[in-house]
Order: C-alpha cells, then sequence, then structure tokens
C-alpha cells in the first residue's frame, strides 16, 4: 500500500499538508504516515532531565497524534501511523524515506509568512537529489475547499 507521509509538526502548513494527504489516500486506498521527530537533547551532566524532557516531547507528540487520528477517521475514513524519530529534522525524514520503501509520496505544506519554511527550502534545493520519492508541496494559502477540490 503506498504511503503518503506528512512531517508531524505545530505548523499551521501542516494542517493543509495533512488534509491534502488524507484525502488523496481516502481516493486512492493509501495510507497516512505522519513522522515527528524529536530535536537531540544534549544535557550530557543531566542525562535524568534529558529524559525527562525528551519523554514530554513524545508524550506531547501521541497526544497531538490522537486528535489527528481520530479526525481523520471520521472525516477520510483512514487510520494513520505515527513515527517519532530523534535527531536532526531534515536528516530524520530523509532516513524514513529510505528505510521505508512503502512510502510513496512526501507531503509537505509551505509556509505563508517568509518563503515556503526551511524543511521545504532544504527537501526541493540541496538536499532534492536525495529523495527517492516525489514531493508534493501544498501552499500555505490554499483553503479547505481549494484543497478538496485539487484531490
Amino acid at each position: 500500500m503506498r504511503k503518503f507521509l506528512i512531517i508531524l509538526d505545530d505548523t499551521p502548513e501542516m494542517l493543509n499538508a495533512l488534509r491534502y494527504a488524507a484525502i488523496r489516500a481516502s481516493k486512492t486506498g493509501g495510507a497516512v504516515e505522519m513522522l515527528a521527530i524529536v530535536s537531540p537533547v544534549d544535557f550530557q551532566p543531566f542525562m535524568g532531565v534529558a529524559d525527562v524532557m525528551r519523554a514530554e516531547a513524545r508524550e506531547k507528540i501521541e497526544a497531538h497524534f490522537q486528535i489527528f487520528k481520530s479526525r481523520l477517521e471520521k472525516r477520510e475514513g483512514i487510520t494513520p501511523t505515527l513515527v517519532i524519530r530523534e535527531g536532526d529534522k531534515i536528516d530524520e525524514v530523509m532516513a524514513h524515506i529510505k528505510s521505508d520503501p512503502e512510502i510513496g509520496v512526501l507531503v509537505l505544506g509551505a509556509g505563508t509568512d517568509k518563503g515556503p519554511g526551511p524543511l521545504v527550502a532544504a527537501l526541493t534545493g540541496r538536499r532534492m537529489n536525495e529523495m527517492h520519492v516525489p514531493i508534493t508541496i501544498v501552499p500555505g494559502g490554499m483553503s479547505k475547499e481549494e484543497i478538496t477540490a485539487v484531490t
């Protein structure tokens, strides 16, 4: 089954990417996978603090995921999956795509303020030659109705 991969984060543009991926997956018999990346915590002298911070980040991610999962199940009839990785965001996206041959498309939301955002810029710029799946970029200014119309 072809997976539409989106990056789960706190950006508003993620919602457009999620909406697009969910509708496309529903219409094509695909799946949605949400990749969340926890930034590395470097508190070597205080490993207990780092462990707590890591656990809190994972709890927050899982809580957000449950909200989106419930919405997608109700609206599109699909159940997304969640993968959590730790490290540099761009490196982890690339590594995850390489590790999962079922990922067919990376769906990103473009920012609306100061350019498309660092992830879109990196993956469509200097790291593009490393990509082994197509990238769909959903403009941040698209409305729900516009996204539905093009999917």
